[in-house]
């Protein structure tokens, strides 16, 4: 269940629907969200999202500010997605990928031709 809190700020109906909009997007990897907390702040002349979602494998962090509310909300999913999509694709990775062996055949047909 998504809490969403606001201080200086009223969370209106498509406030609402913005954010639940983005934080579906994290669907897509298929990874259950636990707790999708976000925090909308007012400051000066900027607004300030942050969110925090709690994965199986551990939680994720994003905070955006904007002087557009929609522009940060945008943002603030863009940054979760990234690090959602980090996580999920990092076993596939090619850093962690292994070697294949490579067999000396070389060096042994080089010193065959100057044994000869």
């Amino acid at each position: 269940m998504l809490k969403i809190t606001s201080k200086q700020l009223e969370v209106t109906a498509p406030i609402r629907e913005r954010i639940e909009g983005r934080l579906e997007k994290l669907s897509r990897h298929d990874i259950q969200l636990i707790n999708p907390h976000v925090i909308i702040t007012q400051e000066k002349q900027q607004f300030k999202i942050e969110a925090s979602v709690g994965i199986p494998s551990g939680e994720l962090f994003a905070q955006a500010k904007n002087e557009n509310l929609y522009a940060a909300i945008t943002a603030m999913g863009q940054k979760l997605e990234k690090q959602l999509n980090r996580l999920t694709h990092k076993p596939h990775s090619q850093r962690h990928a292994t070697l294949p062996e490579v067999e000396d055949e070389f060096e042994y047909e080089n010193q065959e031709d100057n044994a000869a």
